[in-house]
């Protein structure tokens, strides 16, 4: 499929998805509950908004930011002795060297099949953003998730609590015009609060050990051949949960959910679990 239409594609069915229930949460399900000119009825008008924005903000700077690229000058220092990880193939013991873009690999980038470029601290090609994250943008992808996993589960609540308020039961016929609305709401809202619950569970496992979702993947590999040597394996990027945190959130704690990333750095060298120890190789 072209890339182009690819991105048109998947972007439009998220637009779609987001208008859709923003439009039935605030003029079906607030205005039905509380009635959009009362109190509570601005309140949660406001609140959703505020939260809605926020996932479209967040959403359209993960699709459009750079991932993350490997610059074409990039050659690893072997003699350096502050990088104290230099990863290696697995066969041979050479350093990464990617054939297709014809550069060296710093530690933790990939190869993107879809994009064709060599990305920094790779997570993983997503469909919906059409695009890779990585480096740059995993911080904005992740604070997308957690703004739709609230704005979800905030309209379930609201659709759920419009339904059984009886206190309009005079206006049958207006709430018959409104089924559909309701049908398809909760038949996208449900299994997406799900997804994407499990999806943000995902996430938050892999910012706690400071990994990522191939990192994962290689780490099992990893984890099976060491112990089949009687050794334990250590992840070396695993720094503790909450310097874990700081590493790929930020500093300060009122920035987390917040799209900004002036914190990661060049994404060509990572704090390691052995600074201050010789230098080692892993293989990947």
């Amino acid at each position: 499929m072209n890339r182009g239409f690819s991105f048109f594609l998947t972007v439009t069915v998220v637009v779609a998805a987001i208008a859709f229930v923003y439009f039935s949460t605030v003029f079906v399900f607030i205005d039905r509950w509380f009635g959009l000119m009362t109190s509570p009825g601005i309140m949660n008008a406001v609140a959703f908004t505020g939260v809605a924005v926020m996932c479209v903000l967040n959403y359209v700077f993960a699709t459009i930011m750079d991932p993350g690229r490997v610059p074409s000058t990039f050659f690893p220092d072997i003699e350096d002795s502050s990088v104290t990880v230099h990863e290696i193939k697995r066969k041979g013991g050479d350093l990464r060297y990617c054939q297709k873009c014809s550069h060296f690999k710093p530690p933790r980038a990939h190869h993107c099949r879809v994009c064709k470029i060599c990305v920094l601290r790779m997570d993983h090609h997503c469909i919906w953003i059409n695009n890779c994250v990585g480096h740059a943008n995993y911080k904005v992808f992740f604070v997308f998730v957690i703004y739709a996993v609230i704005a979800c589960i905030y309209s379930l609540v609201l659709l759920v609590g419009s339904l059984t308020n009886n206190s309009q039961s005079d206006e049958q016929q207006s709430a018959d015009s409104f089924r559909i609305v309701y049908v398809i709401s909760g038949l996208l809202l449900v299994p997406l609060s799900m997804a994407l619950s499990v999806l943000l569970g995902w996430h938050i496992y892999l910012i706690l050990r400071n990994k990522t979702t191939i990192e994962y993947h290689e780490g099992v590999r990893a984890t099976c051949l060491e112990e089949k040597e009687g050794n334990a394996y250590k992840h070396p990027y695993d720094l503790g949960a909450y310097e874990n945190l700081i590493t790929v959130l930020g500093p300060r704690i009122f920035c987390w959910i917040c799209p900004t990333s002036k914190h990661i750095g060049d994404g060509l060298r990572f704090r390691t679990a052995y600074e201050g120890i010789p230098t080692i190789s892993t293989s990947t």
